[in-house]
């Protein structure tokens, strides 16, 4: 029976959540896909290409498609944190918001939003501390659906959680992050304001947060000292 790329994306999708599919799994080729469903190429890409965007499968060298590794809950304890105490913080922790405003969105955070380079965005830029030690600076990217329910977001004061506000103002909950870390050189601004120096290398985190009805409700840039390269998607929902 033919199928439509979604309902082919939802199949691979389950199999992979249920544990059928385990990380590392090889996925069919796409040439299978198409036998196997009935479909042309193009609908069989098109799903691959859902799930890679969901952060569930990732292509590796000499083995096609392949199922991706799970990584860190940070964000999902974060999540369950607000619902449980109101803070999106923990109690030795700080967030210090250093600027907010509209800038032109550069090709990693258009890509993300699905919107033209150079879309204005508003952001809001945030400096975390541990028992009073810089340990990440934050840029957060809202869409312009977000900044028109929440207009909080483009004011220099703490929300306590602009995620969680966006999500209620939008009327649906935070359904899963997508987290993409690289490493790379810590620039100027990102050395000052986390006290490093010299030539530092650091972890960039490209984090995309859906809701449960697929709009994307943030983007955030974050940066760490140290380095990794990881690829990952975190459920957010409650029964999961």
């Amino acid at each position: 029976m033919t199928r439509g790329y979604a309902e082919i994306a939802e199949h691979f999708r389950v199999e992979i959540r249920s544990g059928n599919l385990r990380p590392g799994d090889r996925l069919p080729t796409v040439k299978s896909v198409m036998e196997q469903f009935d479909v042309s190429n193009n609908t069989a890409v098109r799903a691959y290409k859902v799930l890679k965007k969901e952060g569930l499968t990732t292509s590796a060298r000499g083995a096609g498609t392949v199922v991706a590794h799970h990584g860190s809950d940070n964000i999902a304890a974060r999540v369950r944190t607000f619902a449980a105490t109101g803070k999106a913080l923990a109690a030795n922790e700080t967030s210090e918001i250093i600027e907010v405003g509209t800038v032109s969105a550069e090709e990693a955070v258009a890509s993300r939003l699905d919107i033209e380079p150079g879309t204005p965005v508003q952001v809001r830029r945030r400096l975390v501390s541990r028992d009073g030690v810089p340990v990440h600076l934050s840029s957060s990217f809202y869409p312009s659906y977000v900044m028109e329910v929440a207009p909080e977001l483009a004011q220099k004061i703490s929300t306590g959680g602009s995620r969680e506000l966006a999500a209620e103002r939008l009327g649906a909950k935070q359904g899963h992050v997508l987290e993409e870390v690289t490493a790379r050189l810590a620039t100027d601004p990102e050395k000052s304001a986390l006290g490093l120096t010299g030539a530092v290398i650091v972890t960039q985190v490209a984090r995309t947060v859906f809701l449960t009805d697929g709009r994307v409700v943030e983007v955030a840039i974050k940066v760490v000292s140290g380095s990794t390269v990881l690829r990952w998607s975190t459920s957010l929902t409650e029964d999961a």
